[in-house]
């Protein structure tokens, strides 16, 4: 690791090696030459006077990258794409004169923007997928332990811990909806030339517009793809990198709340994220177990967020067929959208691979507040029995601001049953109250729900793609 120059974090401390790779230097050059070698071989195809030799000295220097012939040359000229055209051609003297033929800069930069994106994408999907399994297993083995809900963060009807992780699968499933959906409507740019128009496959082929129609498909064709944007100025509509960001941000937005959620229950004591034999909570407080992996998604999930401006304000800004001003942009934004979402997901899978969930705990939570929730239960019965239901009604509202004052105001334990007992109004025993405190009559469909959800949403979705299924994830700090 270097210590004396500045080094990301994204590649330091959270992205995987599998998604580092896709936007790494040899990635993005051996891509290039690819891309090349699918030009020259159309073109050969489609009668240029270009030689089997040729093509196969292409294909055999295809990955070994002379780097600092490139690099020197850059210096010299600064051009990216020119310096490896030159070195590609020191490497292929008898090639060189072919390389990049009719293409503009945009053929190999756009062309592997979008194979590096399709690549990530999957990537993403892989892990996103197994989130949404490991999350099932859970909320399979929790869909009936009660627990108490909340809205405003104030305790509400009771829900189970299951129905909550459904809460949570659900938005990961809309997440991998709109992912699968951009992934099957990428394309690539082509080879368009410099405005777009072509002219320069007009010159090579003598205005054969034939054989020109068809210079795209087979590119396509040889580079995975099944089309080619029909029009383009000299980039790819920048609106392509919108929609993928957007997906990132979708993705962090659910982890985002997920993790909060997840933070939130550690404080109660309900349920806690893994914690290490050996890892420190705090430097000065060495009782504490933090929620350290649930608060790193949020934080990284707050930067994709915001990352996801780029591209959009990128796609607004640019100038008729292309300005350079999306370029730097490009560099930062999509890859460390990519490596920050690699991260959120390996925490996530971590996360969901290990919560541990205290019965007990929330137990005592939902006892605590389930007189309050039963009160409407409790006032029915005693309409049935004989009783005014506005006159019980007012009576629960009175008993319950009282037991509320001795919970918040004298520090006592909830004795609204036993207010409400001694109530003559209400016919009914401390004994005949208690035994109807079963916290699973209080939950709803909660369980009947999780159950139909996993059963006719989350399974079938997850059969469909048991290829990608059976990742685990290594936290690096």
């Amino acid at each position: 690791m270097s210590t004396d120059k500045y080094t990301s974090p994204l590649s330091e401390r959270y992205a995987g090696k599998e998604m580092q790779y896709i936007f790494s230097q040899d990635m993005k050059f051996r891509t290039w030459r690819k891309l090349w070698i699918a030009l020259a071989e159309t073109e050969k195809e489609l009668g240029l006077p270009i030689t089997d030799e040729q093509i196969e000295e292409l294909k055999a220097h295809a990955e070994d990258i002379n780097y600092e012939v490139a690099t020197e040359r850059e210096k010299l000229v600064r051009h990216d794409v020119m310096s490896h055209v030159y070195a590609y051609g020191v490497q292929c003297p008898k090639a060189k004169g072919i390389i990049h033929l009719g293409a503009t800069s945009c053929y190999v930069g756009d062309n592997t923007d979008m194979i590096i994106m399709r690549e990530a994408l999957r990537l993403v999907r892989k892990k996103l997928v197994n989130v949404i399994e490991r999350l099932s297993v859970f909320a399979e083995k929790y869909k009936s332990l009660p627990t108490l809900a909340f809205t405003h963060f104030q305790p509400a009807q009771p829900t189970t811990v299951g129905k909550r992780a459904t809460l949570w699968i659900q938005d990961l499933l809309m997440d991998l909806e709109d992912l699968e959906y951009v992934l099957s409507t990428l394309k690539l740019l082509g080879s368009k030339g410099t405005t777009g128009t072509q002219a320069s496959f007009l010159e090579l082929f003598n205005g054969d517009t034939e054989k020109i129609d068809r210079i795209d498909p087979m590119i396509a064709e040889k580079m995975g793809f099944s089309a080619c944007y029909p029009v383009s100025g000299q980039t790819y509509s920048r609106k392509v990198d919108t929609r993928v960001v957007q997906v990132l941000s979708g993705i962090a937005q659910s982890a985002h709340k997920m993790s909060n959620d997840i933070r939130l229950l550690q404080h109660l004591k309900e349920v806690e994220e893994p914690f290490e034999k050996n890892q420190i909570g705090s430097s000065a407080m060495a009782y504490k177990r933090n929620p350290m992996r649930s608060e790193r998604i949020a934080s990284l999930s707050r930067y994709v967020m915001i990352d996801a401006l780029n591209p959009a304000v990128t796609a607004a800004t640019q100038w008729f067929e292309r300005t350079l001003d999306d370029s730097a942009n490009k560099r930062l934004s999509i890859p460390e959208g990519f490596l920050a979402v690699d991260g959120i997901l390996d925490l996530c899978l971590n996360v969901a691979d290990g919560l541990v969930v205290y019965p007990k705990v929330i137990e005592k939570h939902l006892r605590s507040e389930l007189p309050f929730m039963a009160t409407e239960n409790i006032m029915m019965d005693a309409v049935k029995a004989g009783g005014d239901r506005q006159e019980l009604h007012e009576r629960i509202r009175t008993l319950s601001m009282e037991a509320g004052r001795h919970v918040k105001e004298e520090g006592k334990e909830n004795d609204l049953l036993e207010l409400i007992a001694q109530d003559p109004a209400f016919h009914v025993s401390l004994e005949e109250l208690s035994a109807a405190m079963d916290p699973a009559r209080y939950t709803g469909r909660s369980a009947e729900q999780t159950e139909h959800f996993l059963t006719r949403v989350v399974r079938p979705v997850l059969e469909s793609r048991s290829g990608l299924l059976g990742l685990t994830a290594e936290i690096k700090v």
